[in-house]
C-alpha cells in the first residue's frame, strides 16, 4: 500500500507520468477517487490515456456510473475511449447501456473500428436484442469489417445461443478463417442445443482441440443417452495429453451420476485429489450431486464438510488479507458476509441423512 497524502503534499507538480504510475498501483476505488482528486486538481482530467485507464478500473470496481462521469470530461472521446466504455458496460452486464453508448457513438459521427462490434453484439445476446446485432453486423460489413474472425464468432454464437441452428452453421461455413475459439464455439453451441451427433462430426474435424473444447464434448455426452461415452473421450483427452479443469471433472462426475456407477465417481474424486484439484462450488456441488444420485449419503456428507472447512478457511484468509495487505477496514457487510457463508454451510450439515437434498 502507498500513502497518498504523504506524496502529494511533497510534490510540487502532478505530471500524467505521476498520474499513471498511481493508477498502476491503484488497490481500491477509494485510493482511485483519490486520486483521480488530483489528477482534477492538477488539470489533468482530460488526458486521454489517464482517462482510459480510470475507465478501466472503474469496470473492474463495477463503478460503471463514476465511469460514464470520467468519460464526459474528455472533449473528444477517441474511438479506443468510446470502445472500452461500452465494453465496461457490456462485461458489467448493463446490456442496454452499452447499446446505448453505441448509438451514441454512432450518432456523433464516431469512427468505428473492429473492437467496436464484437462487445455490441454480445451486448445485444445478453438483452435477447437479436434484431439490433443483425443491423450492427450490416453495419460492420457496410464500413469494410466483414470477414474478420472475432466479429463472426460473436454472430455464430448469438445464433447458436438463440437457437437458431441452420444460421450459425451458415456463419461458421462462410468463415475464410476460422481459429480454435471458432472450433469451440460452433461444437459447444452444437451439444448445448441437444446435436451431440452433428457436435461430434465437427469435433472430429478439429485442427486443434483445447480443454474447452473436449469438456463441451464431455458434458454433452453426460447430459445424453451415452454417458458412458464421456469417458471414453476423457480417455482420448488424456492420450492427447491435454490437462482436464475443474468443468471436465465436473462433466465425468454428471456421467457418473446417469450411469448411477459410485466405483466411477470414487474414481474421479480420487482423481481430483491427486491432482491437485481445489473442491470449489462447481466441483463440490457436483460431486454431492453425484453421490446423492448413487446412493452414498456418507461420502456426500463428508464432502459436505470438507467443502465447509475449505470455504470458511478460505473466507478467513481473504478477509484477513484484505485488512493487513490492502488497509481495507471491513465494513458490517463484510462480517455479515462471512456470518452468513458459515450460517448456510452450518445449516446444510446439520440437515438429517434423511433430508439430504438431491442436488
Amino acid at each position: 500500500m502507498f500513502c497518498l497524502r504523504g506524496i502529494f503534499g511533497q510534490a510540487p507538480s502532478f505530471t500524467p507520468e505521476d498520474a499513471l504510475v498511481f493508477l498502476q498501483r491503484c488497490a481500491s476505488f477509494k485510493q482511485m477517487k483519490q486520486i483521480h482528486a488530483r489528477i482534477i486538481r492538477s488539470s489533468l482530467h482530460r488526458h486521454q490515456v489517464i482517462v482510459t485507464r480510470l475507465i478501466r478500473l472503474c469496470s473492474s470496481y463495477g463503478k460503471l456510473d463514476y465511469a460514464s462521469l470520467v468519460f464526459e470530461q474528455i472533449e473528444n472521446p477517441s474511438t479506443f475511449a468510446w470502445n472500452l466504455l461500452i465494453r465496461a458496460y457490456t462485461v458489467n452486464d448493463c446490456s442496454l447501456r452499452a447499446i446505448f453508448f453505441y448509438n451514441l457513438m454512432i450518432c456523433r459521427g464516431v469512427d468505428v473500428d473492429k473492437f467496436t462490434f464484437p462487445f455490441v453484439m454480445k451486448a445485444c445476446l445478453a438483452s435477447c436484442c437479436v434484431e439490433k446485432a443483425k443491423e450492427v453486423y450490416g453495419f460492420a460489413v457496410k464500413t469494410g469489417f466483414s470477414g474478420d474472425v472475432y466479429l463472426d464468432n460473436v454472430l455464430m454464437d448469438m445464433y447458436l445461443t438463440c437457437g437458431n441452428l441452420s444460421e450459425g452453421l451458415k456463419v461458421f461455413d462462410k468463415m475464410r478463417v476460422r481459429t480454435i475459439v471458432s472450433w469451440t464455439t460452433i461444437t459447444a453451441g452444437l451439444v448445448s442445443n441437444g446435436r451431440i451427433d452433428l457436435a461430434q462430426q465437427i469435433f472430429d474435424k478439429m485442427p486443434v482441440k483445447n480443454v474447452v473444447s473436449w469438456t463441451a464434448m464431455i458434458n454433452g455426452y453426460a447430459k445424453s443417452e451415452k454417458p458412458e461415452k464421456a469417458f471414453e473421450l476423457f480417455a482420448q483427452m488424456q492420450c492427447d495429453n491435454v490437462k482436464p479443469n475443474e468443468y471436465t471433472l465436473v462433466g465425468l462426475l454428471m456421467a457418473c451420476a446417469e450411469l448411477g456407477s459410485l466405483k466411477l465417481g470414487r474414481w474421479v474424486h480420487d482423481f481430483a485429489i491427486k491432482n491437485g484439484f481445489e473442491v470449489g462450488v462447481f466441483l463440490g456441488t457436483a460431486l454431492i450431486d453425484m453421490y446423492s444420485k448413487c446412493g452414498s449419503l456418507e461420502y456426500a456428507n463428508e464432502c459436505l464438510e470438507t467443502w465447509k472447512t475449505n470455504n470458511i478457511e478460505k473466507g478467513c484468509k481473504y478477509f484477513h488479507y484484505m485488512i493487513e495487505s490492502y488497509g481495507i477496514k471491513p465494513s458490517l457487510e463484510h462480517y455479515l458476509y462471512l456470518f452468513e457463508m458459515e450460517s448456510r454451510l452450518a445449516q446444510l450439515l446439520d440437515t438429517k441423512a434423511s433430508d439430504f437434498p438431491v442436488l
